[in-house]
């Protein structure tokens, strides 16, 4: 490891930013054991961080050389809190741990060396936003390129998975491999088995940290492209998108066929992919393939509609148990139980039926309120007892019929003329069509959710079948999806937001229809 300028520095200060259960303070224990062991004086400190964040704290240790035996040295005074401008290093166990690190100003070109893991925990208002609400991690990490004195990142979260370790051992050997501090490697690992707690698994940890913090050093990635396909299906759908379709839409359309087979199957993939080309041929003049790539991400996400089968699917996985029990730090000889709350509606139910069944009982309101008692309240179900693990199996195993149920006929009309309307309008105004293909962003979830948001966008595409031929239509139309997606009432069944109040009022008056055809 090479020694950097804090070595000259009688005084170090490091910022952790961790989330709730990560281990935050456990790391800055082990730093300030650290220094201790090797002659300086340290202090660890924490301030609690913001609840939406699932407990964010930021863990404070400043250290100072002992000065020499003999003389006359006041003890030192240690800050209680990092202050801007004066952080030699801060680690951060998640990447917007780290953009918020930034925010903060304990981020300096001058001085701080920024340790951080690259992988996202979402924050309650990133998942609860409208349309897609998740920050930036790209501009997080063109920030830190540009604020940082050194750049040190990688996942942390899939470190500590491999190692069979936490993610704090995993930032400890990150901090050791970063060479920001005068210690030895061995003087980290005497802190862990100091702790006393996982010794073997947070040695682990910290080996793997400290090599993957060298790799990382010089160029910290975030995934340039999504993995290899490892079926003959699944190179047999790569090698269709990098003939047929634009180089510029090939990362998206991957994703979104990788998506669709896990959804379903190769089958539902090639459909995905076969409207894709249609609208590509649309798109040929234009090298960055705007039009594709916008209608490559919203129709996978589209085509992977939530329904109670894609719902229970993903609730027995074993990668979401593994997950749980990462999350939960399931030790062994552990048993963990996992209670989930579930409400699936008539609707729900009916959804997955074939399709003439479920419309007719829809249709009927002596049916549905028949059947409604059944299903007007939730309950709390243990979905790691056998019974409701058998249950969920069971549900999830309808995936090879859905294609006969209800909800599927729908969705495909409405997914079809949601792209009829695109290509109608892409050879006259090619930005609003761009503008048109967003829209679904509008769209998410199920149950009420689905159907508030689809009600938007029903609205948000009458207006742009209005606004056809007008000039600015594009800039118009993405006015009006920008204040519906900003909107904050989409807990309440209150209706459009004000924007598209408007814009249904104004429809409504020159005759035409506010919704599409299928539509809810």
């Amino acid at each position: 490891m090479n020694a950097h300028n804090s070595f000259e520095r009688d005084r170090i200060t490091i910022a952790v930013l961790a989330l709730g259960g990560q281990g935050g303070g456990v790391l800055a224990d082990w730093i300030r054991d650290v220094a201790q062991r090797n002659g300086w004086v340290a202090q660890t400190t924490s301030v609690p961080g913001v609840a939406q964040r699932t407990g964010s704290t930021v863990y404070y240790v400043e250290m100072v050389r002992q000065p020499p035996a003999g003389g006359n040295h006041p003890a030192p005074v240690l800050a209680m809190m990092p202050v801007p401008g004066d952080v030699d290093i801060v680690i951060a166990s998640e990447f917007m741990e780290a953009g918020r690190a930034m925010l903060r100003g304990f981020v300096t070109a001058d001085r701080t060396t920024l340790i951080t893991s690259t992988h996202r925990v979402y924050a309650i208002s990133e998942k609860s936003a409208a349309g897609d609400g998740i920050a930036s991690s790209e501009r997080i990490l063109e920030t830190a390129r540009r604020r940082a004195r050194r750049l040190i990142g990688f996942d942390m979260e899939a470190a500590a998975s491999g190692s069979g370790s936490v993610i704090s051992s995993i930032m400890l050997g990150a901090l050791a491999g970063s060479g920001a501090l005068p210690f030895e490697p061995s003087a980290f690992e005497e802190a862990i088995k100091h702790g006393g707690i996982a010794v073997a698994a947070n040695l682990k940890g910290f080996a793997d940290g400290a090599a993957l913090a060298v790799a990382a050093a010089a160029d910290p990635g975030i995934p340039a492209a999504p993995p290899a396909p490892v079926s003959a299906a699944g190179r047999a759908l790569v090698a269709r998108i990098t003939e047929r379709l634009p180089s510029a839409a090939h990362r998206l359309a991957i994703e979104g066929a990788r998506r669709l087979m896990d959804y379903q199957d190769q089958a539902y993939a090639e459909r995905y992919l076969a409207r894709l080309e249609a609208i590509a041929e649309l798109d040929a003049r234009d090298e960055a393939a705007s039009l594709t790539s916008e209608t490559a991400r919203w129709l996978a996400l589209w085509m992977a509609y939530e329904d109670t089968i894609r719902v229970a699917d993903l609730k027995i996985r074993a990668t979401r148990s593994e997950r749980v029990a990462q999350e939960v730090q399931l030790g062994a000889g552990q048993v963990m139980t996992v209670t989930e709350y579930m409400h699936p509606r008539v609707q729900e139910v009916c959804d997955i039926l074939p399709a003439r069944l479920g419309a007719a009982i829809l249709k009927s309101p002596g049916l549905k309120r028949l059947l409604g008692p059944l299903f007007s309240k939730g309950r709390h179900v243990d979905t790691t007892s056998l019974f409701w693990f058998v249950t969920l199996s069971v549900v999830a195993a309808l995936r090879p019929v859905r294609k006969t149920s209800f909800r599927f006929a729908e969705e495909q009309a409405r997914i079809e003329t949601w792209l009829e309307a695109i290509r109608a309008t892409a050879p006259s105004d090619p930005e609003l069509a761009i503008e048109m293909a967003a829209a679904p962003r509008l769209i998410k979830g199920y149950g009420d959710t689905f159907e508030r948001g689809l009600a938007r966008f029903n609205t948000l595409m009458a207006e742009a079948e209005r606004l056809r031929g007008a000039p600015g239509a594009a800039a118009r139309l993405r006015g009006l999806r920008e204040q519906a997606l900003a909107d904050d009432r989409d807990a309440a069944d209150d209706g459009p937001p004000a924007p598209l109040q408007i814009a249904r009022r104004a429809h409504a008056s020159s005759g035409g229809s506010a919704s599409l055809a299928g539509g809810g």
